[in-house]
């Protein structure tokens, strides 16, 4: 279970992002959702490096590693989807956007199961459903 407190800190964190996002990309003074994104994800960038440099890893081996293309390619989806998201924010609520935008936690869970063999069970099934229902109860007006 030691992955709990990280996942809780990532929750914690990330609440703070649409909500900030929203803030600098709207109103008389905003700034664009692209250049957002990219100075945004630059400390991302940032502050990885330092991790990796920290740690000692030796990231340019994994450059030629049998599962860098899935690297690759979820590189390319967080990319769209971020700049996507960074633009919904912009001109969208906060509290429509993010639910809508958090649906990928039902949508992932669901990829899981189908693509990678994981478990459905009776109770992920119902929390993927009430997750559903907890979104549409959410963004409609």
């Amino acid at each position: 279970m030691s992955y709990l407190p990280w996942a809780v800190l990532a929750l914690a964190a990330y609440a703070f992002v649409s909500p900030l996002m929203s803030v600098a990309t709207t109103g008389s003074t905003k700034i664009p959702s692209n250049v957002a994104a990219l100075l945004a994800n630059s400390l991302l960038v940032v502050g990885t490096a330092a991790i990796v440099v920290y740690n000692d890893s030796d990231a340019l081996t994994y450059l030629v590693h049998p599962k860098t293309k899935f690297v690759l390619a979820a590189g390319v989806c967080l990319t769209v989807g971020i700049l996507a998201y960074y633009r919904a924010l912009s001109m969208g609520p906060v509290s429509v956007v993010s639910p809508i935008f958090g649906m990928f936690l039902v949508l992932s869970s669901l990829v899981g199961v189908v693509f990678l063999n994981e478990s459905l069970t009776a109770r992920k099934a119902l929390g993927i459903g009430l997750a559903v229902v907890a979104v549409y109860l959410v963004t409609v007006e």
